[in-house]
């Protein structure tokens, strides 16, 4: 058994990054920087556990892609690593953020060679441009810039971090509470992505494959009468709608699962469960709102959709141009990359019988292509 843990820092909300891609989810060729950044560090200690921690939304699409623990972040980075810390059984733990993208070997090896010279072992670079406080000079020989990862004794660091203070790193939560700090030479290859031109200058990050993803989408809705019909996110003239725990648009609805789909992000009842009240009678042009902000959130970029409508009533032709410019508008997307098509069962089943209709849809997307713009 090893006698360290890894532990990587992945919850924000990316904030100041500035593009619709939250960074942790940036793809380094098919991987998510939380994946990338994880397994270059485990290359220098690979006995050590893992623990990943992650926003709470994100934890059901992390899983399936990798075998590490993963505990839900806090609303601050020091609650985050708290939460982390309930998990390690180890006497050292190491810790960094995601962000710290390109961190080298040689990096982790001196942490590791001087694990005894204090309670937190840890990467600094000297200031070499003239620092200014307050409007006062500061002797730079003084000024030091912080780095992670950062090796700690894991009791102490538990103890230091029992305070209602916030501190930016853990060595300055152990030294505030009386533990020792031991400074390593840093590496500025270690920078971290904090804005999105910080990404372009590290030179250990490949650009995301340029493969193209395809997904398909399937439902069906049983009508019920009395109740307003919207389709393709357009009302539709009908003395029924669908009986649906949502308002039943069966075009947003398989279109959703096409869009998921393509992503391998789950299916519609995995982001929006037909047992939460919040998705009573909602408007389903704002489920595939929320669908699109989290596929660009977790780094892709939507090609294309095309929607085939099956339905022996209502007469659906009058609406496909609408619900074209519908569907682009929230697709962020030119109308000329989406059709809509529509067909019918010649009056076989339950469509023919004129009892529900069944939409069937696909959609393609492609990764984030940071590296380009």
């Amino acid at each position: 058994m090893s006698d360290f843990t890894l532990v990587l820092l992945a919850a924000g909300n990316s904030t100041r990054f500035k593009v619709p891609v939250k960074k942790q989810w940036l793809r380094i060729g098919h991987d998510p920087l939380w994946l990338y950044v994880t397994n270059r560090i485990k290359e220098s200690i690979p006995e050590a556990d893992v623990i990943l921690c992650a926003h709470a939304d994100e934890i059901p699409f992390i899983t399936p892609l990798c075998d590490f623990t993963v505990v839900a972040g806090g609303e601050t980075r020091q609650q985050s690593l708290k939460n982390a810390l309930k998990e390690v059984k180890t006497p050292y733990v190491m810790v960094s953020d995601i962000a710290r993208a390109c961190v080298d070997p040689d990096l982790i090896s001196r942490l590791l060679s001087h694990k005894e010279q204090a309670d937190t072992i840890v990467p600094a670079l000297d200031v070499h441009d003239t620092v200014v406080y307050d409007n006062s000079t500061v002797e730079r020989t003084l000024v030091k810039r912080i780095q992670t990862p950062q090796l700690s004794r894991t009791e102490v660091l538990r103890k230091a971090l029992e305070t209602d203070s916030e501190y930016t790193d853990e060595s300055s939560a152990v030294v505030a509470s009386g533990g020792t700090r031991y400074f390593i030479e840093g590496d500025e290859r270690a920078a971290k992505i904090t804005l999105s031109s910080d990404i372009g200058a590290l030179g250990c990050l490949q650009g995301p494959s340029n493969v193209v993803f395809t997904g398909n989408g399937f439902d069906v809705h049983p009508f019920e009468e009395g109740k307003p019909m919207v389709l393709g996110g357009v009302p539709i003239e009908s003395p029924f709608g669908f009986k649906a725990h949502s308002d039943g648009d069966v075009a947003i609805h398989a279109l959703i699962d096409a869009l998921l789909g393509a992503a391998c992000l789950g299916d519609i009842g995995m982001l929006f469960p037909d047992t939460d009240n919040a998705y009573k009678n909602i408007d389903s042009k704002y489920l595939l709102e929320k669908c699109v902000e989290k596929l660009h959130q977790f780094g892709f970029v939507i090609l294309h959709a095309d929607i085939t409508i099956i339905a022996q009533t209502p007469k659906v032709s009058p609406y496909k141009e609408d619900m074209r410019k519908t569907l682009a508008t929230l697709l962020h997307l030119s109308p000329a990359r989406i059709n809509v098509k529509a067909t019918t069962t010649e009056h076989l089943g339950f469509i023919g019988r004129k009892e529900g209709l069944g939409v069937i849809a696909t959609a393609s997307v492609h990764y984030f292509d940071w590296k380009n713009g």
